[in-house]
């Protein structure tokens, strides 16, 4: 193989399992669930293979260098344009891969733990109707997923975020015979198109401000003919052309951070995501844990230059985060359905990665998304697994004594729930422990939040695992008898990604501790553009707090350590006390819930926040939808209006044609075009091989005709 094949062939890693979405899509039906496992299974781990191979030949890069780009093809040559500034510049948004150490983490994330969780899936979906298009879908959201990572472009990488967003929609609903499927699939569908709405104003104001959609043009020949977004800020910083805080700025990063709520599931955006459990255990781990759901996060770290010039986005994302941690932290506290759980928690650490990004640490954001993926998939898999277990049970009141039931299940688990915990040496204590010293320097009112979300994360996650595998028994007595440990392909996983969360944080080892955090060093040159420090002699968001000198009394060691230390307590204490409330004292819950009813239905039925969204805009869609549906002269009489008028008889027969002509013809004109080519189309495919024999021989004379009638014209 050729030095630096896989840098060179980067735009192969989406492609494998594109190829085998379609083939699932077009003609799986026909083939056999083995077959569409190593079809579907294999092009995830090709696909593997491929971003560690590029990623391996980039680390041998000096540092300066690791950034490589390919253009595929023009894609939206858009020709010269003025920026707010201008300056003229032409514009182009390319088919083009990006590959530098941001894009490495995301690729290698996405592909690694992908790969084992379509492993677990042929286990966990083996018995299930659909097989073929379930993989098919996953093989399609890792295309998606994959082309939304490795984007050299904003537009680009809005086709990717699209693309996930169709994926979720069809795999959260997977069970479409199931009414609670089916709206939850639209209710994601519907709360991420609001995000987006803002996230395409972003690239509009983006690309009418700055002239350009690439993120850099580092790696390329045409950087004075294209520059990147990184480039002409640079540029415009450096003239003057764009100060520190300027107003445009914070409406770009304000824009782009709107999508980045509904990805990832933020305030007020995150409804969407506790009710997306719906779909298949894995579908749960893979998109709505460890990958689809930190796409924003990885959008706002991929634009930090944007977010770095402006103190007020900064200071948006920060209370965002720090809020939405602690308020999902409290909604999980009461939750029964164990995946439910899961899923609050799952919005939690995503407040903690932005709250890792508004303070500026954003090495530290993308290393806890890392370690996420790692733990928070092994917690969900392992869900599945006692879900298997248990025939379908997912309340944690019927569970209870299960660890020698399912040891491997609940050994990993519970690996998995002291790393999310953050007690050291495990992988969550290194990025969360990052995020809290970053947020302590910054302010100690977000690092409070943040101290306090720890304590609440390391209490509900062992009231989960006392419930389920500890204590006595409380499954039903007719499934007591067929709890049973899942099948190798999906404990196999399991095992790997208990692993990965107990080592994967050790990359990170700080300073402090005697280590020399190699990830964030990795992460350095696209985290940390030079021009960003200096500007107006405004150098720190305006979050940032200046720790006082206090080595004359406690000294820079204690101040260093005291957060760390204080952390790894609070996650013991909550640890400590799910023990007390669920193994000790198990009456203590219902006692504390009795004292406070009010605040406990509060906590319980999460704050009726969905209720309140049903009333505020749901049903008042609903009531607008049904009021012009049934705009006619009898609701204007019903309304005490005089419907004799000519306006009112006007009105409403615009109204009934609009409705009958446009709205009803357009959904019967496109099933009538399907009808006509669907009876064109039958007279050929018949399913009869002689028939397709005698088809390709009359195309083949065809073109023999035309090419000879060609070829004499041309001797002549």
């Amino acid at each position: 193989m050729p030095a630096g094949y896989f840098l060179q062939h980067i735009w192969l890693i989406p492609l494998f399992p594109l190829v085998t979405a379609a083939a699932m899509l077009i003609f799986g039906r026909r083939l056999a669930n083995s077959v569409v496992s190593v079809l579907c299974v294999g092009s995830v781990a090709v696909a593997f293979v491929h971003a560690a191979g590029a990623v391996w030949q980039l680390l041998a890069l000096a540092p300066e260098h690791r950034v490589v780009q390919m253009i595929l093809f023009d894609w939206v040559p858009a020709g010269p344009m003025h920026t707010s500034g201008g300056q003229l510049t032409q514009f182009t948004a390319d088919w083009g891969m990006l590959l530098d150490p941001l894009s490495s983490v995301m690729v290698l994330v996405v592909t690694g733990v992908g790969l084992l969780i379509h492993l677990y899936s042929v286990g966990y979906m083996g018995h299930e109707g659909g097989y073929y298009r379930f993989f098919g879908y996953l093989n399609l959201f890792m295309f998606a997923m994959l082309t939304l990572v490795l984007a050299n472009n904003l537009l680009l990488l809005f086709v990717g975020w699209e693309g996930v967003g169709l994926c979720s929609y069809l795999l959260i609903g997977f069970y479409f015979l199931k009414k609670s499927a089916s709206d939850a699939g639209k209710k994601a569908f519907i709360v991420n198109r609001i995000g987006d709405a803002g996230f395409l104003l972003g690239i509009f104001l983006i690309a009418s401000t700055l002239g350009t959609i690439r993120f850099t043009s580092e790696g390329l020949g045409d950087a004075g003919a294209f520059p990147g977004i990184l480039q002409s800020l640079g540029a415009a910083v450096n003239s003057g052309a764009l100060a520190y805080g300027a107003p445009v700025l914070t409406a770009i990063a304000l824009l782009l951070f709107v999508g980045a709520c509904g990805k990832s599931a933020q305030i007020p955006l995150y409804v969407w995501l506790p009710d997306a459990m719906e779909g298949p255990t894995p579908v749960s781990a893979l998109i709505h844990a460890a990958t689809m759901v930190t796409a924003g996060v990885y959008m706002v770290a991929r634009m930090n230059a944007i977010y770095q010039l402006s103190p007020l986005a900064m200071q948006v994302v920060a209370i965002t985060g720090a809020a939405t941690a602690i308020f999902a932290a409290t909604m999980g506290l009461a939750q029964n359905d164990i995946k439910k759980v899961l899923a609050y928690s799952t919005i939690s650490q995503l407040g903690y990665m932005f709250l890792a990004l508004g303070v500026g640490a954003f090495s530290a954001g993308i290393f806890h998304l890392m370690t996420h993926a790692f733990f928070k998939a092994l917690l969900f898999l392992g869900s599945g697994s006692v879900i298997h277990a248990l025939s379908g049970e997912q309340d944690m009141r019927k569970m209870g004594g299960l660890w020698s039931r399912i040891p491997v299940t609940a050994k990993t688990f519970v690996v998995g729930a002291v790393a999310i915990a953050g007690i050291p040496p495990l992988a969550g204590f290194f990025s969360k422990d990052e995020i809290l010293g970053k947020a302590f320097e910054h302010s100690r009112a977000l690092w409070l939040v943040g101290f306090v979300t720890a304590g609440l994360t390391a209490f509900y996650m062992f009231r989960l695992v006392n419930m389920t595998f500890f204590g006595a028994s409380r499954v039903e007595h007719s499934v007591e008898h067929h709890i049973h440990e899942s099948p190798k392909t999906m404990t196999v996983p399991l095992m790997v990604l208990a692993a990965l969360s107990i080592v994967g944080g050790w990359i990170g080892w700080p300073a402090a501790l005697g280590g020399s955090n190699r990830f964030e060093k990795f992460l350095d040159p696209v985290m940390a553009p030079a021009w960003t420090y200096a500007l107006h002699g405004q150098q720190r968001p305006i979050l940032h707090v200046v720790v006082k000198d206090m080595t004359h009394t406690l000294g820079a060691s204690l101040l260093e350590y005291a957060p760390m230390v204080l952390s790894v307590l609070v996650a013991l204490a909550g640890i400590f006390i799910a023990y007390l409330f669920y193994l000790k004292e198990p009456d203590a819950p219902e006692k504390i819930a009795a004292a406070a009813p009010w605040l406990y239905r509060l906590v319980y039925n999460k704050y009726y926040v969905d209720e309140i969204y049903d009333g505020l805009f749901v049903n008042r869609a609903k009531d607008l939808g049904t009021f012009l549906g049934l705009f006619d002269e009898k609701i204007i009489n019903g309304l005490g209006v005089d419907g004799t008028g000519w306006l009112t008889r006007f009105g409403s027969s615009v109204s009934i044609l609009w409705d009958k002509w446009v709205v009803d013809g357009a959904v019967n004109l496109s099933a009538a075009v399907v009808r006509v080519f669907a009876r064109i189309a039958s007279f050929v495919q018949t399913g009869v091989v002689s028939n397709y024999a005698l088809l390709i021989v009359l195309g083949m004379l065809a073109l023999l005709g035309y090419y000879g009638n060609l070829l004499r014209h041309v001797v002549r």
